[in-house]
């Protein structure tokens, strides 16, 4: 006899400050985690966001599929009021890419058929380009309003192989010289050593602090953009990356001289992937350039692994092109403009952004 897959249908949205919610979302994580192409998909990825730095901000969970079995999933949240868009939880917040989680392209439909019904408009920025998500949005617009697509900034990535084992062998001999001359100057301070720990969760917390006061001695603190120089990014940080400890996918990486940190590496490992969310080093140890020691070692660690591709999470940024990679996965923004209010003063409001961008170039 052959087996068919029952058909999907809308299940009803439950808001993530519900136990529901986030049951429903952990469960569908379980089923759907072989369709994810991100590890921002992940349900503790999101419950961080929405217990840190989404606390005050609505989310909510649509699903497809049937009780009990979703098939496909996206949490969404939104700003307080009548006209505020949906929007990818995180996009904005440490500027990561999102998608939903689908299990084929019947139930991209049916979950983009749900969302378009609420009738509010869609913000999503930074959807990889390949998403399921995106024809299934478009075709559920249909008759209903405009959908918009715009190029957002890629992610840099590294495909992997075991050559890679010994990553120098991939850039040039100049490249190669400035990575020797960077090792020799790192000798001149001190013993040199490398460190990638899987933490324990009872060992999480010390190895966490001891990163993010690494990159509070680099150039991000006087940006602002260091973790520890802001409490929420820390608190979501310190509650996700905990989580991913819990279930054995962090990897916190060191450059140690003379026994002191000073480059860190915060990333996760999984579906064969190196996921890399935040770097930093020490500034007093720039002359030896210990964060690109770092990567290199780190690199060349995760191809003897077997790990399939280095992901540099975040965008896409000339100093990672000219010495790293050019390969790039693609995302795009997707906006929709509903026929009813909502959808009107959205277009009015994007309209004049784009003449106040207009208007600011010319000024210059």
């Amino acid at each position: 006899m052959l087996s068919c897959t029952p058909p999907a249908i809308p299940l009803d949205p439950v808001s993530l400050d519900r136990p529901e919610g986030a049951g429903a979302l952990l469960l569908g994580w379980a089923r759907l985690e072989s369709r994810a192409s991100l590890p921002t998909q992940d349900a503790r990825f999101v419950l961080a966001l929405g217990q840190t730095l989404l606390e005050h901000s609505p989310i909510v969970l649509f699903q497809a599929g049937l009780p009990g079995r979703p098939a496909a999933m996206l949490a969404l949240c939104r700003s307080a009021g009548v006209l505020a868009r949906w929007r990818l939880p995180g996009a904005r917040e440490i500027y990561e890419p999102g998608d939903a989680l689908c299990r084929d392209e019947e139930t991209a439909g049916v979950l983009a058929r749900q969302i378009v019904a609420q009738g509010r408009p869609l913000d999503l920025d930074r959807l990889p380009a390949a998403s399921p998500l995106i024809p299934a949005l478009r075709e559920a617009m249909k008759g209903h309003g405009w959908l918009r697509l715009r190029p957002a900034a890629p992610c840099p990535r590294i495909e992997l192989d075991p050559t890679w084992g010994e990553p120098e062998s991939h850039f040039n001999a100049g490249r190669r010289s400035d990575f020797r001359r960077a090792a020799r100057r790192a000798a001149e301070f001190g013993e040199v050593s490398f460190e990638l720990v899987t933490p324990t969760p009872d060992r999480f917390d010390a190895l966490f602090d001891e990163a993010i006061g690494v990159e509070l001695q680099g150039w991000k603190r006087q940006a602002g953009t260091a973790i520890a120089s802001d409490p929420g990014k820390e608190a979501f940080f310190r509650a996700y990356l905990r989580s991913a400890a819990e279930a054995g996918t962090l990897r916190i990486a060191f450059l140690r001289i003379a026994g002191k940190a000073v480059a860190m590496q915060l990333a996760v490992e999984w579906a064969g992937r190196y996921w890399l969310y935040k770097i930093g080093y020490d500034e007093a140890y720039a002359r030896c350039s210990p964060g690109t020691l770092l990567m290199l070692h780190t690199l060349g660690a995760a191809a003897r692994r077997g790990l399939r591709g280095y992901e540099l999470l975040g965008e896409a940024e000339p100093w990672i092109a000219e010495l790293w990679t050019r390969d790039e996965g693609q995302c795009l923004r997707l906006r929709t403009y509903p026929f009813n209010l909502r959808g009107a003063v959205a277009v009015i409001a994007d309209a004049l952004a784009w003449i106040g961008r207009r208007m600011g170039r010319a000024g210059r």
